[in-house]
């Protein structure tokens, strides 16, 4: 198996659905409300300056997310370059674009990987993306309280808006609960395991002999549960991983900011900056099972921005600009990521079956 993947029309079909349900959405918006929303003439404003600075933060941003998760896989002895880990990341980031299970697919792509780079490391990759994710989590509960604190301060936190975050900071909060109910009770990780393998060999009729694999992933499950008692007897290593995540999350909050300069907007304040980025990452962060990089995003920004006294055009050009640097920017690099794992896997079997043949003829 190779790292490539496979742009078919129905994996395109979600990005332009989600694309034509956003213009639809600016459309009804402008008929209902008269707003002077014009694509051309607000892009023309931008300050190309301040948009190049972002797509640098971007960079940043993704390397020390990447540096985060290399810190907790370095740990558990798991020994992948930073440059690979890279890779790994963007090509999650790809996965997550393209695959209707936000939150999750790309994570799986990345076990995936890194398993395939050093075989039995299953168990251990997925408990180092879990105390990844639970760092980020209680980085973005604490984001978005700040923030709701600051707009309680300036008197600009309505009744709607507390209520929103306070549902979010509530899901995200039991979701926190349950991943980390799931990181102690090994026997129901392992309940969890065996089941969903038995309900698919019973769908499969046993056609797809998983007896092997619910072995393999039995044991995947106990070395994780292991890897997360040693994560818990090592606070230097989960404050290192933390440092790196919330240097990334300050990156991503600059990328908001740097968006508003680029079209000369000062007005935003920094309260307005933290919720509506936690509360974008708060819903992103929970694994619905449907695509949320691609129009629904869009609708959420750019209705956030407009509730928070922003102008219709303005918020428009700013949700713009903010997906082209912190999506289809990361697409670019995610696409870019696949088709170079996928020639170095290539390269890769290509060598072995010289060395192979290399070897049947001595």
């Amino acid at each position: 198996m190779t790292a490539r993947y496979n742009i078919t029309w129905k994996t395109g079909l979600f990005i332009i659905v989600g694309l034509l349900a956003f213009v639809v959405y600016i459309l009804v918006y402008r008929y209902m409300f008269n707003a002077d929303i014009s694509i051309i003439a607000s892009l023309q404003r931008t300050n190309l300056v301040f948009f190049i600075i972002g797509l640098v933060v971007v960079l940043l941003d993704t390397l020390f997310f990447t540096l985060a998760w290399h810190s907790l896989l370095k740990f558990l002895s798991v020994k992948i370059s930073v440059g690979k880990t890279l890779l790994y990341v963007l090509f999650g980031t790809f996965v997550d674009i393209l695959v209707p299970a936000e939150s999750l697919s790309g994570e799986i792509s990345k076990v995936y990987l890194v398993t395939r780079d050093q075989e039995g490391s299953m168990g251990k990759a997925t408990a180092s993306l879990v105390v990844q994710r639970l760092i980020g989590m209680t980085i973005n509960i604490a984001t978005l309280l700040a923030g709701a604190t600051l707009l309680l301060v300036e008197r600009l936190l309505s009744g709607a808006m507390l209520v929103l975050i306070l549902t979010l900071v509530s899901l995200t909060f039991v979701f926190l609960l349950l991943l980390l109910l799931l990181c102690v009770k090994e026997k129901w990780t392992l309940w969890i395991v065996s089941s969903v393998v038995s309900f698919v060999d019973r769908i499969t009729k046993g056609h797809w002999k998983l007896s092997k694999v619910k072995g393999e992933m039995m044991e995947a499950a106990k070395i994780f549960h292991c890897a997360m008692k040693e994560f818990a007897r090592a606070p230097k290593t989960v404050f290192i991983a933390s440092f790196f995540s919330a240097t990334s999350w300050i990156l991503v909050i600059l990328t908001f900011y740097l968006s508003f300069m680029s079209v000369g907007y000062t007005a935003i304040s920094l309260s307005v900056i933290l919720v509506i980025c936690s509360v974008f990452a708060a819903v992103k962060s929970i694994p619905v099972g449907i695509p949320f990089e691609v129009g629904i995003p869009e609708m959420t920004l750019f209705t956030l921005f407009v509730w928070f006294g922003v102008p219709a055009e303005t918020s428009f050009t700013v949700t713009v600009i903010l997906r082209l640097l912190t999506l289809w920017f990361k697409f670019i690099l995610g696409f870019a990521a696949q088709q170079w794992l996928g020639i170095k896997a290539i390269t890769s079997l290509g060598s072995d079956e010289t060395t192979d043949s290399g070897l049947e003829k001595t």
